[in-house]
């Protein structure tokens, strides 16, 4: 471990790991593939489904493994990002059997956000102190595949220096049908419009069989990793997911993974990787009985660290879902291996949909508290995983300590000087952010 970690390259350093005499105690072939890790040595597919198998003492060190490499690639810093998720629409025409946010336009839920609303709540974020905003919808059969371009046009001409991150794979390839354009055309024309990136959603499992049984009316997994490199060659940066705990198991997770690593070699174009665990409650996959009830804890640990120890080198930054898993369980989750915790959200719609039982808004205090908590850094990040600021704990715990825990609090907008009140989704009290 004697190189410094680059991008694109699995070696790192450190100093030496304070459980390497716990390997001795493990299965001796999981032992291995863990000291290849601590190597910086890069996985194979088979290698990973193993880990992924990992339960009891062998699980233990896998995470503990998982949290050495993260603290000598990444250091002790867990950031988080100010951001909106705006929902502009959740007409849908795919039906897909683990969403219960997509309805059809005749259904008495359905909605459909003017672009002057969607500007709307994009300034009040922005006034809140956010960075960034997320606009994500169904696949509406009543919008022009321009309107996508149009509601960039329009939160730009008001916030020209928000970062807007916004469009799934699947909605860049729906626009493109609608408009007649190729991929690269709309990529292009949306990145002129004021795209800053894209979230790689819609990947779920990329994995043909899986897919199919999931919904018959998406992007094939051919088409997503198409679309992806075509976003990265055109300058549009993108996150990478998973979905996982329905009807998947470690071979599709660990072949998952080692896709996104190869395109990550290509591209370069991934910013973080965010595993997230099928919500059930609330879905049709579920009820028919063919998914189990989403990700074990177990299973949420495991995740992290593999995807860790796979990416190591390759995309650095691992992100925690706290509206998936609970922020308590999101702490365990950055102990096996992630740096980030996320974002704040404000407007969170899909996952409550599905049932999840977590909350729409976290403000950024009670982010830097349970980072605190865990003797870790906290920081705040923009979509690019640049530091926007940093805190000093003695001054910030004291802040903490002394606010209120319940309740509306009030916040600085932008540029200081006004007070705001918090979303009504949250509360907490924002500190002024660097423009």
């Amino acid at each position: 471990m004697s190189k410094e970690a680059q991008p694109g390259s699995a070696t790192y350093s450190g100093s030496p790991l304070p459980v390497e005499g716990l390997l001795g105690r493990i299965k001796p072939q999981i032992a291995q593939i863990l000291s290849r890790s601590l190597e910086g040595r890069e996985l194979t597919v088979e290698e990973g489904i193993q880990l992924f198998e990992c339960r009891g003492r062998e699980l233990q060190v896998l995470a503990l493994v998982a949290d050495e490499v993260r603290r000598q690639l990444v250091g002790d810093v867990i950031t988080y990002v100010q951001v909106r998720n705006i929902n502009f629409t959740n007409v849908c025409y795919t039906g897909c059997r683990f969403c219960e946010f997509g309805q059809r336009a005749s259904h008495q839920d359905a909605y459909t956000l003017e672009i002057e609303e969607v500007v709307q709540r994009a300034r009040e974020a922005w006034d809140f102190g956010a960075t960034e905003i997320c606009m994500q919808g169904g696949l509406n059969p009543q919008l022009s595949g321009y309107h996508y371009r149009d509601l960039l046009v329009a939160v730009k001409k008001e916030l020209p220096d928000i970062h807007i991150h916004s469009f799934s794979p699947f909605e860049v390839q729906y626009c493109a049908r609608r408009t007649g354009l190729s991929v690269e055309e709309v990529l292009i024309m949306f990145k002129e419009a004021g795209l800053g990136s894209i979230p790689g959603t819609a990947a779920e499992i990329l994995d043909t069989e899986i897919r199919q049984r999931l919904t018959k009316n998406k992007l094939t997994a051919e088409d997503w990793a198409t679309i992806i490199k075509t976003a990265h060659r055109v300058g549009l940066p993108s996150t990478s997911t998973i979905m996982y705990g329905h009807i998947d198991a470690p071979r599709h997770w660990s072949n998952h993974i080692a896709l996104l690593r190869e395109i990550q070699k290509e591209t370069g174009g991934f910013t973080e990787f965010v595993p997230l665990g099928f919500i059930h409650d609330n879905t049709r996959l579920y009820a028919s009985g063919e998914a189990r009830p989403g990700s074990t804890g177990a299973e949420d640990i495991t995740m992290h660290a593999v995807s860790r120890l796979m990416l190591a080198g390759y995309i650095n930054n691992i992100q925690v879902s706290w509206v998936k898993m609970g922020p308590k369980f999101a702490q365990q989750c950055l102990m096996s291996g992630a740096n980030d915790f996320g974002g704040t959200l404000m407007d969170e719609t899909i996952s409550r949909m599905a049932g999840a039982s977590y909350g729409e808004y976290m403000p950024p205090d009670e982010f830097r508290r349970l980072i605190w908590d865990l003797d870790r850094v906290p920081a705040q990040r923009a979509t690019n995983y640049k530091i926007l600021r940093n805190f000093d704990r003695a001054e910030d715990q004291a802040y903490l300590a002394q606010k209120p825990a319940t309740g509306t609090t009030t916040g600085w907008a932008r540029g200081g000087g006004k007070e705001i009140t918090a979303p009504a989704t949250g509360a907490g009290r924002i500190l002024p952010v660097i423009n």
